[in-house]
């Protein structure tokens, strides 16, 4: 293989992604590892001239990403909080049921088409494209959702939901996507983003070519299902009501059920729960069984600082006593540091963070009563697809009806562990848990 010429050698951030927009010349040079790495340190060498050593870190981070990425099929992940919030969490055009868009004129529709009861519904023309719609996942049974619906209900779902509004989403096409992760132990000197070599040098001389590591992770979908037993009487002269329950309802128990599992799943079955993750930073307990105010400020400064700005705390309901008295000892006096007077409604941050109580976390005096969390290090793999199905056999002799819906969701911390500061100080994460 002909080495590169000096020619070719990109000198600014422009040529290499010229050059990396080629397919031709990207393989040529690339394909050989050896002469990937003579490439990188001429382009090392050609940028340096000028000092820019911050941006060659960052274009090196991006090649290196970018060619990982390429090679698993998936496109590059932006992880600004801008774009963290604009992650779809309600309609998606792509999604399967999109398909079947604007077949019903509402929910009340949909669910008097798809009752097995109705006498019409073998012969009509929209269930047959539901059906054809549905192939892609026969092992579910019942009826694809269309996407308006699915994201009407989402929508409700995400006004309950505690992970699922702030997690990095990832639309899944397919029951398995890979994804990448940075291999970043450390910011120490020379080891940014897992191995980027950064240093000041001289004019002239040679900059020592590095590049970034990245690891691999693999959302799987994992099946959730709710289920509902409705009287036939109900069914058949109040379907009104019954839509306007199940809107409500269905949604805010999935909602629940995707909580509990993203935040303390076992990864078997279900998702992986963000308690469970390597880069979990435990911070010990001041006192026993209870929360102080040196564990919220010990919490704090354990979180990493780009994370912050993002970071919700996570506190279980039965921990409010010891949060609304939580006071700061000076000499032989203090003073409350959460709630002063007690005159009307209690705080709604702690340090300038939102605070969310809740019974999906561990109880008071367990790992986990108190957390703090940036959920933009939270991946959601959504297939963003959804079934319902309807039968009469299993409840026959009740004159019920029992509905089902299922869902395939994955989740998954994206940090394979926490980060050493630049300062070597104590390890830094955006998963921060008071522990025992």
């Amino acid at each position: 293989m002909t080495k590169p010429v000096k020619s070719a050698i990109p000198e600014t951030s422009e040529e290499l992604a010229e050059l990396l927009m080629d397919d031709a010349r990207r393989t040529a040079i690339f394909a050989d590892p050896e002469q990937s790495k003579e490439f990188l340190a001429a382009y090392s060498k050609a940028t340096n001239k000028v000092g820019d050593v911050s941006k060659l870190v960052s274009e090196q981070v991006t090649a290196e990403l970018t060619k990982f990425l390429k090679e698993q099929g998936v496109s590059r992940p932006d992880l600004t909080p801008e774009k963290i919030a604009a992650m779809p969490k309600g309609h998606n055009k792509k999604a399967i049921g999109a398909g079947i868009d604007n077949v019903f004129e509402d929910h009340t529709d949909y669910l008097k088409a798809t009752w097995f009861k109705n006498p019409e519904r073998d012969g009509d023309e929209r269930i047959r494209k539901i059906r054809a719609y549905s192939t892609g996942t026969p092992s579910d049974g019942g009826f694809l959702v269309p996407e308006t619906l699915r994201s009407q209900l989402l929508a409700v779902a995400l006004e309950t939901a505690i992970v699922r509004p702030r997690a990095f989403i990832v639309p899944m096409e397919s029951l398995s996507v890979p994804f990448p992760t940075v291999d970043s132990p450390s910011n120490a000197k020379g080891s940014l983003y897992g191995g980027i070599a950064t240093g000041w040098t001289k004019e002239g001389e040679a900059f020592t070519p590095s590049s970034a590591t990245f690891g691999r992770m693999v959302l799987e979908c994992k099946k959730l299902t709710a289920y509902a037993e409705v009287p036939n009487e109900l069914l058949s002269d109040s379907i009104l009501s019954l839509e306007a329950f199940l809107n409500q309802r269905v949604p805010e128990a999935i909602a629940f059920e995707e909580d509990c599992a993203f935040l303390t799943g076992t990864g078997v079955g279900e998702p992986e729960g963000l308690l469970l993750s390597k880069a979990v930073v435990l911070v010990a307990r001041d006192t026993p069984a209870h929360i102080k105010y040196a564990d919220v400020v010990n919490m704090y400064c354990r979180m990493l600082p780009a994370s912050i700005g993002r970071g919700v705390w996570l506190a279980s309901i039965d921990s409010f006593p010891d949060i609304a008295q939580m006071a700061l000892n000076v000499g032989l006096g203090g003073s409350a540091v959460w709630m002063g007077s007690g005159v009307g409604s209690p705080p709604v941050t702690i340090l300038g963070r939102p605070v969310i109580f809740t019974e999906k976390t561990a109880q008071l005096g367990c790992a986990g009563d108190l957390c703090f969390v940036d959920f933009g290090y939270y991946l959601v793999g959504d297939r963003q697809l959804m079934t319902q199905a309807s039968s009469q056999d299993y409840k026959f002799g009740n004159d019920m009806t029992a509905y089902r819906w299922i869902e395939r969701v994955d989740g998954r911390g994206w940090l394979a562990q926490a980060i050493t500061p630049r300062n070597g100080g104590a390890d830094l994460s955006p998963f921060v848990v008071l522990d025992t």
